[in-house]
């Protein structure tokens, strides 16, 4: 797949942060997976919904994941967020504490530092992520300088994530679902209270006896959260998406393009068509393991006072997602969903190796994957 970047949005270009420079990608010859690409810049044109509605259900039937071009960010505006990732992470441990998220009380926006989770027994994460919530009044807090003195660019960027991307795959699993363009966008309204965050997020390099201690396994398998989460293009391979026949594909960084998954609000909605996709993290292949692997992402959250519950569609109906399979969910918003999980996350129980089902709040099971 060759990705062309589309038109770049007017994003203010003012900076005295270094240029971001993105590593080689891996000459290894990867079991990369097979996941559709739908082309954005196609949404306004004739008939352009409708087929790309028509692309992402069949892409949706087989694996939760599939990739977005032309979405409206130059390279430039990608490689900035990156720059400013990389420069936050730079600072010193005790600046960045000052901004620690409240992860055990279901807190994610803030920092989060190194060694929270145990992923294998005695072998800690190595993950350092920096949550930034939307720009709204509600979620105003304390930031970082390097965070004040770049936030219109930050929120630039973050905003036409959610009014240019996000707003143009939610029409689209409207129209799949037969429901009015706008369902979907009613609980996601970004002047409303809800987790939806840009991430930036770095995995720190690991020598191969922490590697071979955790079995290369960074972050075991899981599901995401909330509604979807876009995680731009950055080369070192790392990401393994989980077939329905339960085999772990790579997922390939090709230029220009958002790799998207859906996540557990639409498959409570859905009640179980829209499947939040399986993933996990694992050690990237030889020739890219002396890096530390930056991230930028955007988590996309329904609004904290929705119910999940399922919805009414005749096309769940005709395809038989119409009968309630797991009661557990209902009663439960999106917003306790996020909190109870997020506090999970850091509970100081088993190793994450050693946890299949994870009770979570009201009987609802997380599971993890191997």
């Amino acid at each position: 797949m060759v990705a062309p970047i589309a038109t770049p949005t007017s994003i203010p270009t003012g900076s005295d942060i270094p240029t971001y420079d993105q590593v080689p990608e891996t000459k290894y010859d990867l079991d990369w997976a097979d996941l559709a690409t739908l082309d954005l810049s196609q949404f306004d044109q004739p008939g352009g919904k409708s087929l790309l509605a028509k692309q992402l259900f069949e892409a949706i039937q087989k694996i939760g994941f599939f990739y977005i071009i032309n979405f409206g960010l130059s390279q430039e505006d990608v490689d900035r967020q990156f720059s400013i990732g990389k420069e936050l992470f730079k600072l010193p441990i005790e600046e960045k504490l000052k901004y620690r998220a409240e992860l055990e009380k279901g807190g994610y926006n803030g920092y989060k530092p190194m060694g929270l989770r145990e992923i294998s027994p005695g072998v800690f994460d190595k993950t350092e992520i920096f949550n930034i919530p939307k720009f709204i009044p509600a979620f105003e807090r304390p930031q970082p300088d390097i965070v004040n003195n770049h936030r219109p660019i930050i929120e630039n960027f973050a905003r036409h994530i959610h009014d240019e991307i996000v707003r143009k795959l939610l029409v689209l699993f409207a129209i799949i679902l037969e429901l009015p363009e706008d369902y979907f966008l009613k609980v996601h309204r970004y002047e409303e209270k809800s987790d939806c965050h840009l991430r930036y997020m770095k995995y720190h390099r690991r020598t191969e006896e922490e590697n071979e201690k955790s079995t290369g396994i960074w972050s075991k398998g899981h599901t995401d959260f909330g509604s979807l989460t876009l995680l731009f293009r950055q080369p070192v391979a790392a990401l393994q998406v989980r077939t329905p026949e339960g085999d772990w594909k790579w997922v390939k960084p090709y230029p220009g393009s958002i790799t998207v998954n859906l996540a557990d609000s639409l498959q409570f909605l859905t009640n179980g068509f829209l499947k939040s996709s399986i993933h996990r993290v694992v050690a990237p292949p030889p020739d890219q393991r002396v890096v530390d692997r930056l991230g930028v992402l955007y988590f996309v959250r329904p609004e904290d006072d929705l119910e999940l519950r399922p919805i009414e569609s005749d096309v769940l109906h005709r395809l038989g997602y119409d009968q309630t399979t797991d009661n557990s969910a209902v009663g439960i918003t999106a917003g306790e969903w996020v909190k109870a999980r997020v506090a999970k996350g850091v509970d100081k129980g088993p190793a994450r190796s050693e946890v299949g089902d994870q009770p979570i709040i009201g009987g609802v099971i997380a599971k993890y994957y191997d």
